[in-house]
């Protein structure tokens, strides 16, 4: 616990630098000096692990996180049973940076860190707190032959928060016919932007040269609604909603259907976590990608706890005296 709460002290009194230079007279914490020598806390991190590694070899054939899968299961339980979330989830992608050399590093041009390891997740909508999440290690061979990766990583996020009528935002990765029907299968609605480039969806979606500005239409398959809304000039936005009973245009000059307005809100929920845990970060340099983890572990369990305490103490914690505390 004392290695722990040293690497939360440093992230928010000492960020910027190596963690030993905590200990050094220049940048000195006389709190992380008091709670642990310099040489026994780069003793523990260097002999830091998360298994066993005399059976390690054997599990990684069938298991890319072998290296700390068995506590990453045990913190995605944890967040599971101590929060029950609302009635409205966020899943989206999270990309942890670091540049540690692992089989499932991942290289994504649009974000502000280009590199790093890439986790599924499912947060939300009010809290932000963190339901499920799940690591992006490429090829699943548990997936079966013809489903999509994008419906496998939504089914199994939301396997623990079905059949109690919640709903789902998704992005256009995520956003399918096919995976909206799965989820009202099980009780629980999708609302999604939808690329269009699937097959699924009609011409009319994807012509956009002839279409007047803020002009919306709606096509229906079942309970499943299709807005195609046209923000600009040969542009348009496809969402697909289970959600929406009735689609209705707003009264502003956009004259926005309700379903855009819905997704724009609901859209931000694991992009707002990230925010969060990156606000205080433990994360350091590390040339072990299950250190790596380790760090993003941590800074979600930090999140967690933290939205938690506000709950307990009707919302006057903050999040710095939080961590320090």
């Amino acid at each position: 616990m004392a290695f722990i709460s040293i690497l939360f002290v440093r992230a928010i009194m000492c960020p910027v630098g190596a963690i030993v230079d905590c200990w050094s007279e220049s940048f000195l914490v006389l709190l992380i000096k008091e709670t642990m020598p310099r040489d026994r806390f780069i003793s523990i991190m260097q002999h830091l692990r998360f298994d066993d590694r005399d059976t390690r070899a054997e599990r990684v054939k069938t298991d890319k996180f072998a290296a700390i899968s068995d506590i990453w299961t045990r913190f995605n339980e944890n967040c599971a049973k101590s929060f029950t979330p609302g009635e409205h989830m966020t899943i989206d992608e999270q990309l942890f940076p670091t540049k540690v050399r692992c089989p499932f590093t991942q290289y994504i041009a649009t974000k502000p860190d280009k590199f790093g390891i890439k986790f599924w997740m499912a947060t939300d909508l009010d809290t932000k707190y963190v339901c499920s999440a799940s690591p992006y290690l490429g090829k699943d061979p548990s997936r079966q032959k013809g489903e999509r990766l994008a419906e496998n990583v939504v089914m199994k996020l939301m396997e623990p928060f079905l059949d109690d009528g919640r709903n789902v935002t998704t992005d256009n990765f995520f956003t399918s016919l096919s995976l909206s029907h799965r989820l009202l299968q099980r009780k629980t609605t999708l609302l999604g932007t939808v690329n269009k480039v699937r097959r699924e969806l009609p011409q009319l979606a994807k012509d956009t040269a002839k279409r007047e500005v803020f002009s919306t239409s709606v096509l229906r398959s079942g309970s499943v609604s299709l807005t195609i809304y046209a923000p600009k000039k040969n542009k348009t936005v496809c969402v697909l909603s289970s959600m929406h009973q009735d689609v209705t245009i707003g009264d502003g000059r956009k004259r926005k259907p309700n379903t855009i307005t819905d997704y724009n809100h609901m859209k931000c929920g694991v992009d707002v976590l990230d925010q969060m845990a990156r606000m205080y970060s433990v994360r350091s340099a590390t040339r072990r990608w299950s250190v790596a983890v380790f760090y993003n572990m941590l800074d979600l369990a930090a999140v967690n706890a933290y939205i938690c305490t506000r709950h307990v103490q009707g919302g006057q914690a903050k999040e710095d005296c939080f961590c320090v505390f």
